[in-house]
């Protein structure tokens, strides 16, 4: 359950989730990847108003990843806020580091994974197309 505040000002309501009540969730071997995918959810599918599927943290210990799969009728962007990793852009793999995007469209194929020594720590939003 999510603790909510709902703070008024100029008679518009903005909803606010304290970080430390955001739901997290672990992911063991996610996609077919290394370790265990930590996911820190910022809203839920409702929140989202059927627009996407995701929208949070994912963090990457070392050793970790997400195997390569494909995104069928939908997007996935990720920011990288910490660290760097490993992305497959389609079967070519690149480094990412902080501040750097990756964006994989409907039909694309894609995977991440953390071979250094460092968390990574990264924004996803998966949307729909």
């Amino acid at each position: 359950m999510y603790w909510c505040k709902i703070i008024k000002t100029d008679g518009g309501r903005y909803m606010i989730k304290k970080a430390e009540t955001l739901p997290i969730s672990l992911r063991e071997h996610m996609r077919g990847g290394d370790g265990t995918v930590i996911i820190r959810d910022f809203a839920t599918k409702e929140e989202l108003l059927g627009n996407a599927r995701l929208f949070g943290t994912i963090t990457l210990e070392p050793g970790c990843g997400i195997g390569s799969h494909t995104h069928e009728g939908e997007s996935e962007l990720f920011f990288v806020q910490s660290g760097k990793a490993v992305y497959n852009d389609n079967g070519t793999e690149r480094e990412v580091s902080a501040g750097d995007v990756t964006i994989c469209a409907p039909g694309e194929c894609h995977g991440i994974r953390n071979p250094f020594d460092e968390t990574a720590v990264l924004t996803a939003l998966i949307i729909m197309a």
